[in-house]
């Protein structure tokens, strides 16, 4: 839930006191179109930040609210609002948001970066992302956990598409080396089902769990076979 916030114009909506506490969220539901809850969209975006939680729908007024009120518009609170888009890959939250923001603002070199980062992404260069990421620190460092998205974002790609991933691929896909690499292996040995193998020619390989997209033989289809309870159906039929 979000911080609870006393709203005077999303009270009079409801025809009650000006002294009603709501949730940002409530405001969204009660009065979304109302620009005097667009203070309160903005704060909740810091606090978003600071509490490293996330909030698309309450994302999408405010960036809606601005279009209404373009003059109001913070481009500070916009970068912090795709950044957190980004860090959701691979859900479709960065197009949502930008499908918002007007072109002129698009322009601007951060967003234009931020646009470039989230394409490496989409096309899983994770190389081309990181070197990206590391000239534009300045933009996405005031999100926590920014990296940390991105890497379990990278994973989620890996493990889509190997049943085995070299360890500098996968060093390569987090940005990740040396003993901190060691250690992320570790963890997920322990915890993700994660297991290594010796390789003369590779080095040290990193099995990932099975699932229907590296093994697509355990993907099972309904156009595979036919439900026993559909059979006891078409049996009297073609008797």
């Amino acid at each position: 839930m979000g911080r609870e916030i006393t709203n005077s114009a999303a009270a009079a909506n409801q025809k009650q006191q000006s002294t009603t506490s709501y949730t940002v969220e409530q405001l969204v539901a009660v009065n979304p179109y109302n620009p005097d809850i667009l203070p309160d969209l903005e704060n909740y975006v810091n606090e978003q930040v600071s509490t490293q939680t996330y909030s698309l729908n309450a994302n999408l007024c405010l960036l809606r609210l601005y279009q209404v009120e373009p003059d109001r518009m913070s481009t500070k609170i916009v970068a912090r609002i795709l950044i957190k888009a980004l860090m959701a890959i691979p859900a479709p939250d960065f197009s949502l948001c930008l499908f918002l923001i007007p072109e002129r603002v698009q322009m601007e070199e951060q967003f234009k970066t931020l646009i470039v980062l989230s394409h490496y992404l989409e096309t899983a260069r994770f190389r081309q992302f990181w070197d990206e990421a590391a000239k534009s620190r300045h933009i996405l460092e005031v999100v926590p956990g920014f990296e940390q998205a991105i890497q379990a974002y990278a994973v989620h790609v890996l493990s889509l598409t190997y049943q085995k991933v070299a360890r500098s691929v996968l060093a390569e896909s987090i940005n990740i080396e040396g003993p901190a690499l060691d250690k992320f292996v570790e963890h997920h040995v322990a915890n993700s089902g994660w297991a290594i193998e010796k390789s003369q020619t590779k080095g040290q390989l990193i099995i990932l769990p099975p699932t229907e997209f590296n093994h697509p033989e355990l993907k099972k289809s309904a156009s595979d076979g036919i439900a026993f309870e559909n059979i006891t159906r078409i049996l009297p039929i073609l008797g």
